[in-house]
């Protein structure tokens, strides 16, 4: 167990490449209830979110999902977000643990003079998540959901080992799977029932290191690390998330047009290492011996067994390792204009950029 953004976590619970590798094979059981949850009822809810996000929530219809952001005033990214449209006048929005106070309190203040409440119902609320190839499997005899219409980022009220839930197929390790929201007081008879269904099919109870390197392998952000109020969605490659197009104006619109029309000052990218050694948060990116980027997550990649790293470098060291046009390989890119390493405790290791996610599941549906 390990002190998280003042909740008490299971950093793991055997053995973290264990867990890792069942998501990816089978099943992982997750308690997510540290994350923040603010609700926004009223007929002006979708445009007050409107206002103080980055996406187009109006356009988002009830049942339904979307990833987006909320930023500052000079575009710095305040948090990443999960947005559900529980009703016609009904929000949900997921907050980061360390920012649920940061986002309830910009949300209440960007929706003075809309007809909504903004309340934080972070303890209404536990999440467990079973995530992986056999999720739909283990889910589906503890609920009356059809989970085969459920489709990627929608949800449903329903009822799970007979607990009223809302559970949408949503998730944070780049496989398959479902987030099940329901009341503190039903979240260990929800977990018990889900344990008990996947005994048979590989489920394992899985912790916050697991989901680390999950998330990691699918390329997906981490807010302190690739994310943060120093950069834009524009450096992080997720400007598709910032919508000019919807009507009004919204909290760091000029900066983020700037940005687009100028171009990012930093990419992220992906470096495969060339070493076991393994490269952390805040280790220099060095491109024929001089730096040009640093490393924002690191770790060993139980999937393809080699140290994997996401990183924050110079748009100039980019270009110069693009893959060929046409080249669909999800491998490490060609390019020998200049030689990457990490530096890893003094000593310049070998590093190859390669594209984003490292892994990609494979997809059925």
């Amino acid at each position: 167990m390990t002190p998280f953004a003042g909740w008490l976590m299971p950093l793991r619970y055997t053995s973290e490449t264990a867990e890792h590798l069942a998501v990816r094979r089978a099943a992982g059981l997750f308690d997510l209830s540290h994350m923040g949850e603010i609700t926004l009822t009223g007929p002006e809810a979708a445009a007050a979110l409107d206002y103080a996000l980055v996406g187009n929530l109006s356009a988002l219809r009830p049942g339904r999902a979307r990833y987006t952001m909320i930023c500052a005033e000079d575009g710095g990214v305040l948090d990443d977000l999960v947005v559900y449209r529980l009703g016609e006048s009904e929000f949900l929005v997921i907050a980061n643990a360390a920012n649920t106070a940061v986002v309830y309190e910009a949300l209440a203040a960007r929706a003075d003079g809309h007809d909504t409440n903004v309340a934080d119902t972070t303890q209404d609320y536990a999440l467990v998540a079973v995530q992986g190839p056999e999720a739909a499997g283990i889910l589906a005899p503890l609920t009356g959901l059809d989970l085969d219409q459920i489709r990627y980022y929608a949800g449903s009220f329903t009822e799970v080992a007979g607990r009223r839930a809302w559970v949408a197929r949503t998730g944070y390790t780049g496989e398959d799977g479902f987030e099940v929201f329901c009341r503190p007081e039903d979240a260990e008879a929800v977990w018990d029932a889900l344990t008990a269904r996947g005994a048979g099919a590989g489920l394992v109870p899985a912790g916050l290191a697991a989901r680390d390197t999950l998330r990691l392998e699918a390329g997906m952000p981490l807010y302190g690390n690739e994310l943060g109020p120093d950069v834009t969605p524009f450096e992080a490659g997720l400007g598709r998330v910032v919508k000019f197009d919807k009507p009004g104006e919204f909290v760091g619109r000029d900066a983020l047009a700037a940005r687009a029309s100028s171009g990012p000052v930093k990419r992220l990218a992906g470096l495969t290492i060339d070493s076991r050694r393994i490269a952390r948060h805040g280790y220099p990116v060095l491109a024929d011996g001089h730096e040009h980027g640093t490393v924002t997550s690191g770790a060993p990649s139980p999937t393809l067994g080699v140290p994997i790293a996401m990183a924050y470098l110079d748009p100039a060291v980019l270009d110069d390792h693009v893959a060929d046009p046409g080249d669909t390989d999800s491998g490490p890119r060609a390019g020998d204009d200049h030689e990457l390493s990490v530096g890893i405790r003094g000593q310049a290791v070998p590093a190859r950029l390669t594209d984003l996610p490292f892994y990609r599941r494979r997809q059925e549906r």
